[in-house]
């Protein structure tokens, strides 16, 4: 699948977004935009101990819905595999971790909206 050069802009200028929010909270950010056979990793990061692995979804909308609902089984199985490959390829099976969403909805007019869901592969 391609992606337009307005969406992949917007795609990376969602990422950064997500990644100014995590550095305001206190994550370490290791790398962005990780890629193995599974797929990318949008943010790699550090909070203490816990390696987090965020999917980040922006979308051109008022509200973060439908960024959170762009999320299918398909995608929760891509983000699984691909955080299994980064732990495995860095030797860290003993290390803590977790797949974090962060969805970010870019209304017409007036700030982003950004919400950061922790574990998010339960839902």
């Amino acid at each position: 699948m391609t992606t337009s050069p307005a969406t992949s802009q917007l795609g990376r200028a969602g990422e950064q977004l997500a990644a100014d929010e995590l550095r305001r909270r206190g994550y370490g950010i290791i790398t962005m935009n990780w890629r193995c056979r599974y797929g990318e990793v949008d943010i790699i990061a550090r909070q203490g101990g816990v390696l987090v692995f965020v999917e980040v979804r922006t979308r051109r909308a008022s509200s973060v819905t439908p960024a959170f609902e762009s999320i299918n089984p398909a995608k929760r199985h891509k983000m699984t595999s691909a955080a299994l490959e980064f732990i495995r390829q860095a030797n860290a099976e003993d290390c803590a971790w977790r797949v974090d969403v962060i969805a970010i909805g870019i209304p017409a007019q007036g700030e982003p909206r950004i919400e950061h869901i922790e574990d998010a592969l339960g839902w």
